[in-house]
């Protein structure tokens, strides 16, 4: 039963395909005592309930569309806080590959002979759009950060996101350096908070939590001369989740 004291919640989806709140509702199920804080008004995967009065507003996908750009802000207009869920609304996402080729060639190749029926523009992450007070990242994002951040959220705080690189926890791991291993990887520039999960199971880091702020750009090209590579030779991998940043510059 909704309570008086709650804060309202609403989750909403643009280009994306909803895995992150899919995560959501993965999350609260181990995790019911959150219910008891929050009154959650608005989550299309969850519940057909539609209200427009909310606190937070939780936003997974990428802007693609110019109506895109109108729904998003009138979300801010509402929200007392609107955090950026997963990698699409944080970075771009994967939706940002689509920035390194021209659009009509793009919409061509989705649409076929019916490319000029759809509205699409290039994709951007949340921020470029309107402001965001918080992120959650990864591709899907972690269920125990994002219980973590929610709690951060109720009591008034910045959600704790780790500003260092996913190598620190390979190392606290003790893994071999997959660089070490033939392979490549881009942990060294790569926001941690994923407990280095893909690295761990012998899969180079593909930056979905996106750029730690400040990289170390000269000890990666180090790190990639060491293992005989280029920057060339790994930006497929770069690209994979940070391609808004790098055809716009974006964080």
């Amino acid at each position: 039963m909704a309570g008086q004291n709650k804060v309202k919640v609403a989750f909403f989806d643009f280009a994306c395909c909803e895995g992150c709140q899919l995560t959501v509702i993965d999350a609260l199920q181990t995790h019911l005592e959150l219910l008891d804080a929050v009154e959650i008004v608005n989550f299309r995967e969850a519940s057909s309930r539609r209200d427009q009065d909310y606190q937070i507003a939780f936003i997974e996908g990428s802007i693609t569309r110019e109506q895109d750009e109108e729904r998003i802000r009138r979300i801010r207009e509402q929200a007392s806080v609107l955090v950026a869920l997963g990698a699409c609304a944080h970075t771009g996402g994967v939706n940002a590959l689509k920035n390194l080729h021209p659009l009509d060639d793009v919409r061509r190749w989705v649409y076929g002979k019916h490319a000029d029926w759809y509205d699409t523009a290039a994709a951007r992450p949340v921020s470029a759009v309107v402001e965001v007070d918080a992120v959650i990242p990864g591709c899907p994002i972690d269920r125990e950060e994002f219980i973590a951040a929610v709690k951060a959220l109720l009591v008034g705080k910045k959600p704790p996101i780790p500003d260092y690189p996913v190598c620190v926890e390979c190392k606290m791991k003790g893994n071999v350096c997959l660089f070490d291993l033939g392979k490549s990887c881009l942990g060294p520039i790569t926001r941690a908070g994923c407990g280095a999960i893909c690295p761990t199971y012998g899969n180079g880091c593909e930056g979905c939590r996106g750029i730690i702020p400040n990289p170390n750009e000269n000890a990666m090209k180090e790190v990639l001369d060491e293992a005989g590579l280029t920057l060339e030779e790994i930006m497929d991998r770069f690209t994979m989740f940070n391609s808004y940043r790098e055809t716009e510059g974006g964080a």
